[in-house]
């Protein structure tokens, strides 16, 4: 009989059929790290910044064992509404009864937030479990990974030990070159709104953005896609008929808002019906359209998901600092958009749950975005802006953000702080005026905070 690698021997090779067998050591299990040192190691290599390729992420993987050959993968890309889409799926899977892992970024308060299974975020133990696993594997390579790389494999490797049965996968940046594309193929593919984003990466243009998010259509897999600009949405379909992957396009002529109001949402979308959503704005009605698109597919794939499971999912997702009310007196409204795209998705939303009503705008922005084009979109709905620095490295100060705002010929204010800035344009628009805080994610949760809003 042949000895498993844990069986303890004379080191000396077997032989089983004629084949020598090595008996191997046994493998010393790692000390756990706690939560903090987990986090600790993750950003000690935030310094190697983002490095294009997939070489190390494969490696590190087998090193592991390759645990994501045991999961099933739905895989989001987009620039926009991403996250909302993935956490409406995640949410439905849940609910129609499937041990559910979802992976995402980035985080508003805790680093726990971007891993999680059934709702939970990722514990202390399970990180640090998970994360001392890892690192031993990694620090053998000769090339080390990346921050993103070695989360995404820590993600992986939970979602394996949690025995996920389904996995809703957001990638980070891109798609091709992004370490969430090592994964075998994806039961759904799904491409959400595309935009100009991160384009020195990416690129200059929507359309060849929109090739390096449809470079994770697999053979194998069905497509799923955000109905938009004919010229974007003919590139995923060129790599569907490459790759003999069936396309699915959501349609928004087939959804039918029913409720709309600053309580939430009522709709019905093809052969749904009266579905409730708490997320506000018709684009979340479209990124819903793009989630049932999905569950539609999987369906096809043999998927039990009962409609119960999709309406009780859509009404309980929550996906907090999306155009989010957090609190009256003034009203005050936070969005983590961070583009032109998102922030006239912003000005749309101001329109149908504020009507006629001027903002304060608190904004802070990171320097290598367009927040040029971000404010343009939103001056005419301003009543003055209130600059603030986000808490990232890449944050453009608050007074150069200041010398941009001016331009518009509307009071300015320069805070030092986040919560300083909260306080002040809650001052600066009274208590029958309207806040809204937008620019950046990363500011998103210590805006939140402010209202006692954790995750």
């Amino acid at each position: 009989m042949r000895r498993s690698r844990h069986q303890k021997g004379d080191g000396l090779p077997k032989t089983e059929g004629g084949i020598f067998v090595p008996i191997l050591p046994e493998e010393p299990v790692p000390e756990p790290m706690t939560g903090a040192e987990a986090i600790d190691y993750i950003h000690s290599y935030h310094w190697l910044g983002s490095r294009p390729g997939l070489s190390r992420t494969f490696e590190l993987l087998e090193r592991m064992g390759n645990p994501e050959r045991g999961l099933k993968f739905i895989h989001v890309v987009g620039t926009n509404g991403k996250g909302s889409t993935a956490a409406m799926l995640a949410s439905i899977l849940r609910a129609a009864g499937l041990r559910t892992g979802l992976y995402t970024s980035p985080y508003l308060r805790r680093f726990h937030e971007r891993i999680r299974v059934d709702g939970e975020e990722i514990s202390d133990a399970g990180l640090g479990e998970v994360a001392a696993f890892v690192r031993r594997h990694a620090e053998g390579m000769e090339d080390h990974p990346t921050e993103f790389e070695l989360v995404t494999c820590i993600a992986l490797e939970y979602f394996r030990r949690r025995g996920c049965g389904a996995v809703v996968l957001e990638a980070g940046l891109g798609g091709r070159l992004d370490s969430t594309n090592v994964i075998p193929p994806p039961e759904a593919a799904v491409v959400t709104n595309i935009g100009l984003d991160h384009t020195q990466q990416l690129g200059d243009t929507v359309e060849l953005i929109a090739a390096e998010k449809a470079a994770v259509i697999k053979r194998g897999c069905v497509a799923v896609m955000y109905q938009q600009k004919p010229s974007v949405m003919e590139v995923a379909a060129a790599v569907c008929r490459a790759e003999g992957v069936p396309l699915r396009v959501a349609d928004f002529s087939a959804l039918r808002t029913l409720e709309d109001s600053r309580a939430g949402q009522r709709f019905d979308y093809g052969p749904f019906r009266d579905l409730r959503i708490g997320l506000l704005g018709a684009h979340q009605q479209r990124n819903a359209a793009v989630a049932l698109e999905t569950v539609l597919a999987l369906r096809g794939r043999g998927w039990t998901i009962p409609d119960g499971a999709v309406r009780q999912g859509l009404e309980e997702t929550r996906w907090p600092g999306r155009f989010e009310i957090l609190g009256e007196a003034p009203w005050f409204v936070v969005d983590g958009g961070h583009n032109p795209q998102c922030a006239g998705t912003v000005a749309a939303n101001l329109d149908t749950y504020f009507p006629g009503e001027k903002a304060v705008f608190l904004l802070g922005v990171l320097a290598d975005k367009d927040y040029a084009g971000l404010i343009e979109q939103v001056a005419s709905r301003a009543a003055g802006f209130v600059a603030v620095a986000p808490e990232n490295p890449r944050a453009l100060p608050a007074q150069a953000l200041a010398d941009c705002l001016r331009g518009c010929g509307l009071p300015v204010r320069v805070c030092g702080s986040v919560p300083e800035g909260v306080a002040a344009a809650r001052e600066a628009a009274g208590p029958e005026g309207l806040v809204c805080a937008l620019g950046s994610l990363y500011m998103t949760g210590t805006v939140r905070a402010c209202f006692g809003r954790e995750y």
